[in-house]
C-alpha cells in the first residue's frame, strides 16, 4: 500500500474537523496544497463569520501542523 499524499492527509484532518464546522452551520473545502501551503475555502456560516480567521488559524491550521508533516501555512481563498 502506498503512502498517502499530503493532499490525502490534509483531507483526512479536514474530515475529522468537519462535524464541528457543520454543527455551527459552516464547512470548508480543500482547494489545493502547493509548496506546503494549504488553500481552503470556508463555506456556509464559516464564510461570513467574523471568527472565521480564528477558526482557520487556531483550529484548522493548528490541527494540520500537528498531523500533516510538510504543511507550512493555511490560506483562505474566496
Amino acid at each position: 500500500m502506498s503512502e498517502p499524499t499530503i493532499i490525502e492527509k490534509v483531507q483526512e484532518v479536514l474530515d475529522k474537523l468537519r462535524p464541528f464546522l457543520l454543527r455551527d452551520g459552516g464547512d470548508c473545502e480543500l482547494v489545493d496544497v502547493e509548496d506546503g501551503i494549504v488553500k481552503l475555502r470556508l463555506l456556509g456560516a464559516c464564510g461570513t463569520c467574523p471568527s472565521s480567521t480564528i477558526t482557520l488559524k487556531a483550529g484548522i491550521e493548528r490541527a494540520l501542523f500537528e498531523e500533516v508533516p510538510g504543511v507550512v501555512e493555511v490560506e483562505q481563498v474566496f
